[in-house]
């Protein structure tokens, strides 16, 4: 088993291993003094993982309760985490009780956002089951839920007391589910380790150990440099902000993951054609996608997308910052004009990649 210590306000570690879910209850215990735990999942997770965590947690002495959701990004809403707060007042969760989301990216935002303001604040732990959830969204306290505006416009930051990575999770899911955290590796690979890039190209099942470690500790670099997100931490969003624009626009039809390497390509044609980022890394970003087999353009006029790229959160009055990868490798953080945001992103309506 690896660890990573997470050296935030609220330091925490990440557990990394094969099989290590049957573990979950001491290592939880190890950390917390809670009578109670409340397990928070999806329909998906629910019949896979739930039985044994709970089991795992009992052997502990923990006394358990199981919250199950409709898988899909359609639950991350106001009216699903009402539903959360009413299991835990129902279930009598006090703030010296504990909770715990299982599951992908879409239980640990809402779990994280409901533990961070259920009676103000109540300890949580990650557990993520897929790999976009355990290289990204389970590390760094970014906690959040959707309104109709857009994508994790409502949130918070709660870092997690411990987030455990069971790599042997990922054996249960499809290709499809696979390739949205293969995305957000090229992310990582193209804005801090062209090596970690080679390697996920190379043959990502065969590294993945090494991946989900390289990934996470790249993370945990950037937010203990940056914790509250107001600089540095905003190169973890590169191709975020066109993606979830195109998450928002396909009503989301498009996934996560996938909206995000077609952000990252876009994003990227755009700072090319503006003297920002090398062709190189261009092309370097559109092999990596193609060996994963991840789709490059979104099919639609980039004015369309817009409005809901003016609704990002690194936007500041007139002025967004826009992220960008200058050589593959590194990230920049541009500040351009909201005004002239459409003739910057003009090159990617009619230049996309087949």
């Amino acid at each position: 088993m690896k660890n990573i210590h997470v050296n935030t306000g609220a330091a925490y570690d990440v557990k990394i291993g094969h099989s290590i879910l049957s573990e979950s209850g001491k290592l939880i215990r190890s950390i917390s003094k809670a009578s109670k735990a409340a397990v928070i999942t999806d329909s998906n997770v629910f019949g896979l993982y739930a039985d044994k965590l709970t089991s795992s947690l009992e052997k502990s002495g923990f006394e358990c309760c199981v919250f199950s959701f409709k898988a899909g990004e359609e639950s991350k809403s106001l009216s699903n985490l009402s539903e959360i707060y009413s299991f835990l007042i129902k279930n009598e969760i006090t703030r010296s009780d504990i909770v715990i989301a299982l599951g992908g990216g879409v239980v640990g935002d809402i779990t994280g956002f409901a533990a961070a303001t259920y009676l103000r604040g109540v300890d949580y732990v990650q557990i993520p089951t897929t790999f976009l959830s355990q290289i990204d969204s389970s590390v760094g306290g970014k906690t959040a839920v959707n309104i109709p505006d857009g994508k994790n416009l409502v949130g918070a930051f709660k870092q997690p007391k411990l987030v455990i990575c069971d790599i042997e999770t990922l054996s249960t899911l499809s290709e499809d589910i696979f390739s949205d955290g293969a995305a957000e590796a090229i992310k990582y690979g193209v804005i801090r380790d062209k090596a970690l890039l080679d390697m996920i190209t190379e043959d990502v099942h065969k590294n993945l150990d090494e991946i989900i470690y390289r990934c996470i500790d790249i993370k945990r670099a950037v937010v203990e440099n940056d914790e509250f997100d107001t600089g540095e931490r905003m190169i973890l969003n590169f191709g975020h902000t066109i993606g979830h624009a195109i998450e928002k626009h396909s009503k989301h039809k498009i996934s996560h993951g996938k909206a995000v390497a077609m952000g990252m390509v876009m994003m990227t044609r755009a700072c090319v054609n503006d003297g920002i980022s090398q062709p190189q890394t261009l092309n370097d970003i559109i092999s990596a996608c193609n060996v994963l087999s991840l789709k490059t353009e979104y099919d639609c006029d980039i004015n369309e997308l817009i409005p809901y790229i003016l609704s990002d959160k690194k936007r500041a009055s007139n002025t967004i910052n826009i992220i960008a990868s200058d050589v593959t490798g590194n990230a920049v953080i541009v500040k351009k004009d909201v005004h002239t945001l459409s003739d910057f992103l003009s090159c990617v309506s009619d230049k996309q990649d087949k």
